[in-house]
């Protein structure tokens, strides 16, 4: 079995949209639950007419990614944002996945912008993620509960939980999938691609020099 977790807060705008793609294709890609942990959104997100549950959890991506998973069932986790929707054919690719290999897995980053600078951010990302093995969480990842388990699962930070946790995975133990995560480009589009891209750069180079996260986190936001 499949448990999808999303963490939340305030996403009313994509949520919809994310839970919507993933219970079209629910009985396909085995999804047994989906599980959203809010953290502390202003209006509590209606997701139950999607099948899915929320529970609460204090704010910040990887303590919501972690509550998600301890509180998930499945054989299978896929951790997922709010504003990401998985391409054609990913329940298929989720499934032979889960049968046939022990990895970890992410998604093609992609996004939902046609301008020719949102093509040169994703290949970006394919030279970032072939060269060093170092997917972002806005590309998904599919994780066994072993290996999850194995691995330490994410840890209570308030930003760098995915590079953290892809780090521990290791390159022997990811695979990529030939299917695109399609993020929304809004905050690329508001702060500025150039901006954006250096900011997160910064804070990947700090995270590799041992600056604490919440240094980072305020150099962030």
């Amino acid at each position: 079995m499949l448990s999808v977790i999303i963490p939340t807060r305030n996403a009313d705008a994509g949520l919809p949209v994310t839970l919507a793609c993933l219970a079209v294709q629910r009985s396909e890609a085995g999804i047994g639950e989906i599980i959203v942990a809010d953290g502390g959104s202003a209006v509590a997100p209606d997701v139950a007419r999607f099948g899915a549950v929320m529970i609460s959890a204090p704010a910040g991506r990887g303590i919501q990614l972690a509550a998600g998973a301890d509180a998930a069932t499945g054989d299978w986790l896929l951790f997922l944002h709010a504003d990401t929707i998985l391409g054609d054919g990913w329940a298929r690719a989720v499934q032979a996945h889960m049968a046939g290999s022990s990895k970890a897995a992410v998604f093609r980053f992609r996004l939902d912008d046609t301008r020719i600078r949102a093509r040169i951010l994703e290949l970006l990302v394919h030279w970032r993620c072939r060269l060093f093995a170092l997917p972002y969480g806005d590309q998904g990842l599919l994780i066994s509960r072993s290996l999850y388990d194995e691995t330490g699962g994410f840890r209570p930070l308030p930003l760098m939980e995915d590079v953290d946790l892809v780090r521990r995975i290791g390159r022997r133990r990811l695979a990529s999938l030939d299917v695109p995560a399609i993020t929304s480009a809004q905050r690329y589009v508001r702060d500025g691609y150039v901006s954006r891209i250096a900011r997160n750069l910064a804070c990947l180079a700090m995270w590799s020099l041992g600056v604490s996260p919440d240094r980072i986190r305020r150099f962030y936001k």
